[in-house]
Formats: structure tokens, C-alpha cells, sequence
């Protein structure tokens, strides 16, 4: 009973401590750990125990796993110099650093001071990238950090069993290398083992639930798999297991799920980070009491030294990644050949990003306690990293983002690169459909079906348009439908109350309902996200440019300002485009005359442009390329 008690309060805490960050605006991780600290001196409150197993095993692989599947294989390729730079050399550089801080410092061994440093060396996988989502940080920046963060507790971990190594006498080189190649290729290995196994059985999987629950046990199937696979004292990385497994499964889960299970695994596994990340910063404030308490067990070092070892470490940690992510821009560049280098302004905010979290703390339990003197001092340093980083740099870190001016992804760009491929996407559909067409399909069904492939970018399209006084027809067609939706859901809940209907069946229809609502609601959140009086950058179109596109000027005189064809029919544009062969002004497809397709059908002038102030992005009609 206690500790069900225990995980009760502990997660209804977590709800109420997130809720009151969100309300005032303050990051929750951040919110969190203060709290944790200032319960942990309550007398009343029992504090729960932090263990290197209950992080390393129970909360690290979902964790892992969870970010791993949302993330892209083709950005993570595109970035694999930079993210090892980050996640490899500059963790094992970070480690040697601190070790070298600390043989000097405190009264230890080269290897005891190299564990502190692998124990504090890795950026917490959670709390930069949280934060970095909640202030807006360019995608490029996003991706170096949740890259980084997937692979850097490997190497960290690895480090520290080579530091425990060493401590017990048994080091040397070759088991240096060895250690880091059976942790690297283990736990490949093992990832790419299980992913292909899961694909297999995922195939043939069509219950929802069934599917949920593979998805629930594949992280802990990568994770221990690996690290009980081993060659002599190294073992396989069950982070890098987790990683690969996760970030396979995620690319090829839209070919081996359903839509359904899809949505399924989504929310299960964003209630579950959710949950386990905002408990890990919770539990981390909770270790403050008994860690500080612990410093009594080791009466030789002063509190004085003490303090200035942990201050020494603390700055080390943040100078040292400032220091080599600076001189790491060269790397940077040759990962990435194809696009532009990291801004000094994006450098110097992953270089501050480097904030420490839950495996920190875990780590630092997993030194010896026998073999090692002043554990405590350092247990304690690693606490005094982890809480520093979190509150020095997670306070300053979205000041420092808005000083250097730099911006997050812009919605409406977001919007015209969705309308792109969407276009793409339903142009290929509507040629399929004539294709499949026979002679019993009836002509409404297949008109209908048309109308509702063709209006997915149209509504995409019109979301770019300043507005001019009209409700957009998709704006139009959700107020309306989720107003009419609300009767309807009503109507049914009278109908279940008189009892005269099977629950079952008032469930299905209540169930349909509730996805219709859901699309729609989702819909409107992305449209309120968009601002009229921002400028749109124009997405690199990824089939590249046309001849028509390349011949077309930049731009033309327009005839008029509005649609003349709207104004002599009385009807109202959406969205204007201006022909760049002829500088006619006519309303895209979302309006009811259709005018810009029109007149490059009556005219073929090929390319057109949005005529929309803050918009300068070109349309090629023949073959269907954004410029």
C-alpha cells in the first residue's frame, strides 16, 4: 500500500506542478526539480530512493524509445558527422577533462576522477530538447540536439565501465577499444536484430491492441538483450540497441501499421513520456536531502573544498562543451556538405544546451563504493552538475535564444510545404482513381471521391492567404461541422439515456464520432498556429526546380490587386495568385471560381506566384514544382 501510495502522489504531483508551469509559463522539467528539492527537506516526506537500475533499466529504454521512434532516419543520417562529434568525441573529451579537474582537486586516483567525468560528461536526453520545442529553435538545431542525446548515455556509459575497469586493476588499451567496439556493434547489431523481427510480426499484426503492446515491450527487448551480450568484461550498449531499434521501426512504420495502430501507439507513447520524463526531474530534487546528508560519511574534505571542487566541475562541464562545439564548426561543416554551416548564433546555443539529467545522477551510483574514496563528494558533484545545468542553463536559455534573434519553424512555411506535398500526393491519387474507374463505379461516388482528394491541399492552400475579412471554406466547414457534431453527439446521449439502444452500439456511434472530432480539432490547432503578418520562407521544393521555373521571372507587374474574375461573378477569393507570364491576378483552387487554374488553362502561362503580402513563393503549374 505504501507504494502504490507513492506512485500515486508522485504522479499526481507531476500533473499539478506541469499544469502550474504551463499556466505561468515556466519550463516543467526546471519547475519540477525545484520542487523535488525543496520536498526532500520536508521531515514528513519519505523521499523515494533513486537507483542506477531503476533509471538505467526501467526509465531509460522507454524514454529512448520514445524519441527515437518520432525522429527521422533521414535527418539523423544527414547529420551522423555532427551528432557523432557531439555524442561520441565530445562526451569522451568531456570526460577526460573533468577526470583531469579532478585527479588535480581531490585526493583520488586517475580512474575514480575519470568515472566522475563519464558519470557528468552526457547532456540529459529530456531537458534540452523539451525546452529548445517549448522557445521555438531552428529544426537543424532540434536535430543535432535529439541526436546527440540518443547516443551520448552510450558513450558515457561506456566510459564509466572502462573508469570501474580500471579502478579494480584490470586496464588496458586494447580493452579501451574493445569495450567501445562491443558496446557500438553489440548493440547494433542487436537493434537492427529485433527491428527486423518486430517488422516481421507487425506485418501480420491487425489488432490495435495487440500491436500497442509489441510496441510497449520493444524497448526493454532491445535494451537488455544488448547489454547481457558481451566479450570478455565489455558489453553490448543497450542504449544504442534501443536507438537503432526505435528509429527503424519508426521509419518503417508507415508501411508495416495501419492508420489506426498508429494513432494508438502515438498517444500511448506521449502519455508515457510524458509521465516517466516529468517523474525523472521530480525524482532528481527529491535525491537533494539524503545526497547532502551524505557528505557527513566523508569528514576528511572540507565544505569549503568541497564547494569549490563542485563549482569547478560544475563550469567545467559548460566551458568545455562551449570550447569544443565552437572549435567543432569546421566538423560540423564537412557533415554537411550539402547545407549551410551552423550560424555562431546556433553554435553558441548548443553549446548551452548541454544540460545533465536523470543518467547523471544514475551514473554516479554505479561507482564502486568499496574501491572508491570520497564516493560521497563525488555523488554529490554529479548532483550539483545536474541541478546547475538544468536551472543555470534551462533559465537562461530561452533569454539567449530571443537575444541572438534566432526562430523556430515557421507555420506558415510549414503550411505551403505540406500544401506541396499534399498536392503532389492527391494529383498522384486523382490519376490513380482514373485509372481504377471501371464501368460499375457509380459517377457521384466517384465524383465524391474526387471532390474530397482535391480538397486536402486546397485547404492547406488557403491557409497561406492573409484572410480579407471571409472565413476560409475549411474554416467555415469546421465551425460548421463541429457546431452540428455537438447536436448530434447530444441527440445520441438522449437516445442512451432512454435506454432503448444497446451501450455497444451507442458506443460505436459516439466512437465515430469522436475521430471526425478529433481530425477537426487538430485542423484548427494548426491553423490558429498561423500569423498573417509573417514573412513565409519558401521550402526547398525536394524534386528540385523546373525549366519553367528557372525561365519564369521573379516577378511582374500585376493587372489589378484583387481578382477581377470574383468581383464580376460576386463571389469571394481565398487566396490570390498573379501569373508570371502576363501579371493577371486570380484566386487559387480553395475559392469558389477556381480563377488562377483557369486562366493558365485558357492561357498555359506555366508559373504563377502568391500575391499575398510577406509571400514570395512561385507555383509551376505544368509541372507541379515550388520555386
Amino acid at each position: 500500500m505504501h507504494t502504490a501510495l507513492t506512485l500515486v502522489l508522485i504522479v499526481a504531483a507531476v500533473l499539478v506542478v506541469t499544469a502550474a508551469a504551463e499556466r505561468i509559463r515556466f519550463s516543467a522539467p526546471l519547475l519540477l526539480m525545484l520542487v523535488g528539492i525543496g520536498a526532500s527537506f520536508v521531515p514528513f516526506i519519505h523521499e523515494p530512493q533513486l537507483t542506477s537500475e531503476l533509471v538505467l533499466v526501467g526509465f531509460l529504454p522507454p524514454l529512448l524509445y520514445a524519441a527515437s521512434i518520432r525522429s527521422s532516419v533521414i535527418d539523423f543520417r544527414a547529420n551522423l558527422v555532427s551528432i557523432g562529434f557531439l555524442s561520441v568525441l565530445l562526451v569522451v573529451l568531456t570526460a577526460l577533462g573533468i577526470g583531469l579537474l579532478t585527479w588535480v582537486m581531490l585526493p583520488v586516483s586517475f580512474p575514480v576522477a575519470f568515472a566522475l567525468g563519464a558519470v557528468v560528461a552526457p547532456p540529459d536526453a529530456v531537458a534540452a530538447t523539451s525546452i529548445a520545442r517549448r522557445i521555438g529553435l531552428p529544426r537543424r538545431v532540434v536535430t543535432l540536439l535529439e541526436g546527440e542525446s540518443l547516443l551520448n548515455d552510450a558513450t558515457a556509459i561506456t566510459c564509466l565501465r572502462v573508469a570501474i575497469a580500471a579502478i579494480a586493476g584490470a586496464f588496458s588499451v586494447g580493452d579501451v577499444v574493445l569495450g567501445f567496439a562491443v558496446a557500438a556493434l553489440g548493440g547494433a547489431a542487436v537493434g537492427v536484430a529485433v527491428a527486423f523481427v518486430a517488422v516481421r510480426i507487425r506485418r501480420r499484426v491487425r489488432n490495435v491492441v495487440f500491436d500497442t503492446a509489441i510496441s510497449l515491450l520493444l524497448p526493454f527487448v532491445a535494451y537488455i538483450p544488448a547489454e547481457e551480450l558481451g566479450f570478455g568484461d565489455a558489453h553490448g550498449s543497450g542504449v544504442i540497441a534501443v536507438v537503432v531499434a526505435g528509429l527503424l521501426l519508426g521509419h518503417k512504420s508507415p508501411v508495416i501499421q495501419s492508420g489506426q495502430s498508429r494513432l494508438a501507439e502515438r498517444v500511448n507513447w506521449a502519455t508515457i513520456q510524458f509521465i516517466l520524463e516529468n517523474t525523472v526531474f521530480l525524482l532528481i530534487g527529491l535525491q537533494a536531502h539524503s545526497l547532502v546528508l551524505g557528505l557527513r560519511d566523508d569528514p576528511t574534505l572540507s565544505g569549503l573544498r568541497i564547494g569549490l571542487f563542485c563549482a569547478a566541475v560544475l563550469v567545467g562541464v559548460v566551458v568545455l562543451r562551449l570550447l569544443f562545439v565552437a572549435l567543432g564548426r569546421a566538423v560540423l561543416r564537412r557533415g554537411n556538405e550539402d547545407r549551410a554551416p551552423l550560424a555562431w548564433g546556433e553554435s553558441l546555443v548548443v553549446g548551452w544546451a548541454g544540460l545533465r539529467g536523470v543518467v547523471t545522477l544514475a551514473a554516479a551510483f554505479l561507482i564502486p563504493e568499496q574501491e572508491v574514496p570520497h564516493r560521497e563528494v563525488l555523488v554529490f558533484a554529479a548532483l550539483v552538475v545536474t541541478a546547475g545545468t538544468l536551472l543555470g542553463q534551462g533559465l537562461t536559455l530561452p533569454p539567449l535564444v530571443r537575444a541572438l534573434r534566432l526562430r523556430g519553424p515557421d507555420a506558415r512555411s510549414d503550411a505551403l510545404q505540406a500544401a506541396t506535398v499534399l498536392q503532389t500526393a492527391s494529383n498522384a491519387g486523382l490519376a490513380a482513381l482514373d485509372q481504377m474507374t471501371g464501368p460499375d463505379d457509380l459517377p457521384d461516388t466517384v465524383s465524391l471521391v474526387r471532390d474530397r482528394v482535391a480538397s486536402r491541399p486546397n485547404s492547406l492552400w488557403e491557409q497561406l492567404g492573409t484572410g480579407r475579412g471571409n472565413e476560409a471554406p475549411a474554416e467555415q466547414y469546421r465551425r460548421l461541422r463541429l457546431a452540428t457534431m455537438q447536436v448530434e453527439r447530444d441527440e445520441v446521449l438522449k437516445i442512451r439515456s432512454s435506454g432503448t439502444v444497446d451501450h455497444d452500439v451507442i458506443e460505436q456511434v459516439l466512437a465515430a464520432y469522436d475521430i471526425e472530432e478529433s481530425m477537426l480539432t487538430i485542423a484548427t490547432e494548426r491553423a490558429d498556429q498561423l500569423s498573417a503578418v509573417e514573412t513565409v520562407a519558401t521550402p526547398i521544393d525536394p524534386s528540385g526546380s523546373c525549366a519553367h521555373l528557372e525561365l519564369a521571372p521573379a516577378d511582374v507587374r500585376p493587372t489589378s490587386e484583387t481578382c477581377e474574375d470574383c468581383v464580376r461573378e460576386g463571389t469571394h477569393p481565398v487566396h490570390l495568385r498573379r501569373c508570371l507570364s502576363c501579371g493577371n491576378i486570380g484566386c487559387c483552387d480553395s475559392s469558389v471560381g477556381r480563377h488562377a487554374e483557369r486562366h493558365h488553362r485558357q492561357s498555359h502561362h506555366p508559373v504563377m506566384r502568391s500575391h499575398e503580402p510577406g509571400e514570395s513563393w512561385r507555383w509551376c503549374y505544368v509541372d507541379e514544382r515550388l520555386g
